[in-house]
């Protein structure tokens, strides 16, 4: 809503609904004795109307608005990353931000509108249809930030161009004269999984590499997928002379893997992987990968929150970040020699 609109009164909101001031007080204080269907039909409007509670209008007025940020798993790179983007963003706002682990307890969301929250991000979560329906009647907007899946057509998202990125790594790759290339990746129904592999696709196709089944591995995004995985692929047959990581994390575990074999890399295999967290610079040696600007999503993904909390309407549903390839010393040309990488 904007600073200078009239904000809407309970009043209001039950002069619309045929109810009672005091019906609707009960709804917004989550009072029990509403009949259900008076409910719903009370949580509309007030989700129609933008309503704010007194006591949330008097903390945003003196704090500026709160965005709850949740995220799923552990706290590694890519997500400490990313939340460095919001924080940041938050501060020049003026907002502040609550960080929290993704929570499915009963009316999550309406708790959070009752602690002051105006907007969710969510990083790489997975909300349901059940989810977003609580969400709305909380008249809560949410920002997905690099989402696992397709979103519903009432989800603002933040990602990146991940085709354009898992391409760019398979011709760096084969710029270099491989063309026994693997593909190591994260879940197979996860968006930005299957944009990279299909980038690593479409450059293998561009250039009549075949693409053989026994190397493209799903799995998570984590350093045990790319140990296990290498270990695989290097135990083929004709093991792959390059491996393309879906993220940094699946890179180190594959190089692991490698040095495990006596195998040098570059020398003996290449690996590229994509993210450029902070591992990728740390790596033995550095990683050659593909750069998500993470924090600068982070700071897109909260001002499109802080916009739809003042009741404004964006232009995309969906915004992608440019990627960009960023070569160090994990990937050369191949060895000669097959029998290196045995």
């Amino acid at each position: 809503m904007p600073r200078n609109a009239r904000r809407t009164t309970l009043a209001d909101i039950a002069q619309a609904a045929g109810v009672s001031v005091a019906t609707v007080s009960k709804v917004v204080n989550d009072r029990g004795d509403v009949a259900p269907r008076t409910r719903a039909r009370v949580q509309e409007l007030l989700h129609q109307h933008h309503y704010l509670a007194p006591v949330f209008r008097h903390t945003e007025s003196v704090e500026g608005p709160t965005i709850e940020v949740q995220f799923k798993g552990g706290l590694k790179s890519y997500v400490a990353e990313t939340l460095e983007g919001i924080i940041d963003s938050a501060a020049e706002s003026g907002a502040s931000v609550v960080i929290s682990r993704a929570s499915r307890a009963p009316h999550w969301a309406r708790d959070l509108v009752s602690a002051g929250r105006r907007a969710v991000i969510a990083i790489t979560s997975v909300y349901t249809t059940t989810h977003l329906n609580e969400l709305a009647r909380a008249g809560l907007p949410l920002v997905v930030l690099d989402p696992l899946h397709l979103p519903d057509n009432r989800v603002n998202s933040v990602g990146a161009t991940n085709f354009a990125g898992g391409l760019a790594a398979t011709q760096h790759l084969l710029s270099l004269g491989h063309r026994r290339i693997a593909y190591l990746g994260g879940p197979t129904m996860a968006v930005c999984n299957q944009a990279r592999m299909h980038g690593y696709r479409a450059a293998m196709e561009a250039q009549g590499a075949p693409v053989r089944d026994a190397y493209v591995r799903p799995g998570e995004f984590t350093y045990e997928t790319g140990l296990l995985g290498a270990v695989a692929l290097l135990d083929l047959e004709e093991p792959p002379t390059a491996i393309f990581a879906g993220n940094d994390e699946i890179a180190l575990g594959a190089m692991e893997a490698a040095r495990t074999r006596g195998l040098r890399i570059p020398e003996d295999l290449s690996v590229v992987g994509f993210d450029d967290t902070s591992l990728a610079q740390m790596a033995s040696p550095p990683l050659t990968t593909v750069r998500q600007p993470l924090r600068e999503m982070g700071g897109a993904a909260l001002r499109t929150a802080l916009r739809l909390a003042n009741g404004e309407k964006v232009e995309s549903h969906h915004i992608e970040l440019a990627t960009e390839l960023v070569v160090r010393a994990s990937t050369a040309p191949p060895r000669a020699a097959t029998s290196a990488h045995r």
